[in-house]
């Protein structure tokens, strides 16, 4: 994403507070940032004006700003403009009569108080902020803690006698012109003529972002399931925006994240179907990416989680899907292997786990009561049991996902269903180039129903294979993975087994 850039600096007058214009707009990305989009209402003399702006968010990003006139009106120009995002402290307040006396006030209790004169000789107060260390790295870091470790305790002279620690409660005579209440940019705009506008602010700030959750309830001896998405917006910009357009992006954006410097960056059911409502998202594709508008105006106040629906389908065929995948391997200990490594080392693919995990599997179509692309999130299952509750069944996570897609979804590990696989033999020839590897796999359903069993093989020894031997046909789902499909009967043991020939 582009973003126009504007230089910064500061206008050192005394300068007008601007309000609010119209309506703010939200675009929140499920990245932890947001675009910001406000009207600036102006009221510019012929040439150079400066211009307060006091509704910024804590985390705006300051060469993200954008300050134009839709309108055409007036030609802008940003002579300088100054972020500044250090609100009056008690801290600052010290610093900024450093050099000078103020009023310290002890209470002694019963409603006596003591006042004392002391003379500020260090305030104690560390400046930079943790933005800035991100900034300019691991060194800038470790100098600034250092400077704060030893000029973080405040140095006060009272009747003569230096403390390192403050005498009472500060009163400080007045705030000064340095001090600000809330974050704010400062602009030294110039215009071509004397005007009044409302201008178009934009910017990119951090402290926000969304994420989706599903909750998918499945009836009582049934796979058709109710489905019920949720969007929640987190709020931790530092402002709050009232009665403001909301839309939602998903998809992987390209945003360089902080203390990545871009010199550096590499690319790396009964619930009917679709309620008759109108709904309270709606959403359309957008570049390459997937944007969901709120229907409605909405306020979202700073520190602030907010939840809206987005989705509600019922009546949604699903499949359960158990998949045995036997394999036991610690690939974090093998890593780095090349694979003529692993085609050699005879330990490998040895081991057998027994678990069957249990899938869940629906097709995200109109025809199946959906069809709207799915933003990446949380998805929980619900079952109803005969006596009308609903019990947790798993949860697991989903990516975007395009309508007319499959959602496939691990809920968890079948308590009835038992694998175990065993290697019978391997046989290597490396001045002929060839390898031959034998595995059996046998399979028990210790439940009341009959059920398949989908047992995924992984050919990874090398490219180039065939099955010489087999007990069951199978499926080649890619290119190093095949897959047998078993029947059970209840309480039934069947065995498997398959041949794989290697050569290079």
């Amino acid at each position: 994403m582009k973003t126009t850039t504007l230089l910064c600096a500061i206008a050192l007058t005394v300068l007008p507070t601007l309000a609010r214009g119209a309506q703010p707009a939200l675009t929140i990305y499920n990245q932890n940032f947001a675009v910001v989009r406000d009207s600036v209402p102006l009221d510019l003399k012929q040439g150079v004006n400066d211009v307060r702006f006091t509704e910024t968010t804590a985390h705006l990003e300051p060469d993200s700003v954008i300050l134009r006139d839709p309108q055409g009106k007036a030609t802008l120009q940003v002579l300088e403009q100054n972020y500044r995002n250090d609100p009056v402290t008690q801290e600052l307040l010290l610093s900024l009569y450093e050099g000078k006396m103020i009023e310290f006030e002890t209470d002694l209790g019963w409603g006596q108080k003591k006042v004392v004169q002391g003379k500020i000789i260090r305030s104690g107060y560390v400046p930079h902020s943790q933005s800035a260390m991100q900034r300019y790295g691991q060194a800038y870091y470790q100098s600034q803690m250092a400077m704060a470790t030893g000029t973080s305790q405040p140095i006060i002279e009272v009747e003569g006698k230096l403390q390192f620690s403050l005498p009472g409660k500060p009163v400080f005579p007045a705030l000064t012109d340095d001090t600000i209440l809330k974050p704010e940019i400062i602009w030294k705009l110039n215009s071509d003529k004397a005007t009044k506008l409302d201008a178009e602010l934009a910017y990119v700030t951090g402290g926000m972002t969304w994420e989706a959750d599903y909750n998918v309830v499945a009836q009582e001896n049934s796979d058709l399931l109710d489905l019920v998405g949720w969007v929640t917006m987190d709020n931790q910009s530092g402002k709050t925006f009232e009665n403001a357009k909301i839309k939602l992006m998903a998809g992987d954006v390209s945003k360089i994240q902080p203390g990545q410097r871009a010199d550096s960056f590499m690319g790396n059911e009964e619930m009917a179907v679709r309620s008759s409502a109108a709904p309270t998202v709606t959403e359309k594709a957008f570049e390459d990416y997937h944007l969901y508008s709120l229907a409605r105006p909405a306020t979202l106040h700073d520190r602030e989680t907010k939840q809206v629906e987005f989705i509600r389908a019922g009546k949604v065929q699903s499949q359960k899907v158990y998949v045995y995948d036997g394999m036991k391997i610690d690939w974090q200990r093998y890593r780095g292997y090349s694979m003529e490594n692993m085609r050699n080392n005879q330990e490998m693919g040895a081991e057998s786990d027994p678990k069957v995990a249990m899938m869940r599997e629906f097709k995200n179509s109109e025809a199946n009561h959906l069809g709207m692309p799915l933003p990446k999130g949380r998805v929980r299952f619900y079952k109803q049991d005969n006596d009308k509750q609903l019990e947790f069944t798993g949860e697991n996570v989903i990516d975007h996902t395009p309508k007319d897609e499959t959602v496939r979804i691990y809920t968890g590990n079948a308590f009835d269903l038992v694998g175990e696989r065993r290697r019978t033999n391997y046989k290597i020839d490396t001045s002929k180039d060839w390898l031959d590897e034998s595995f059996e796999i046998k399979l028990r359903n210790h439940k009341k129903d009959a059920v398949e069993i989908r047992v995924v093989e992984h050919l990874f020894r090398w490219f180039t294979w065939d099955i010489t031997d087999k007990s069951d046909p199978f499926q080649k789902t890619n290119a190093q993975t095949i897959e047998f499909r078993v029947q059970l009967k209840p309480d039934e043991e069947k065995t498997l087994h398959y041949t794989a020939h290697y050569s290079w």
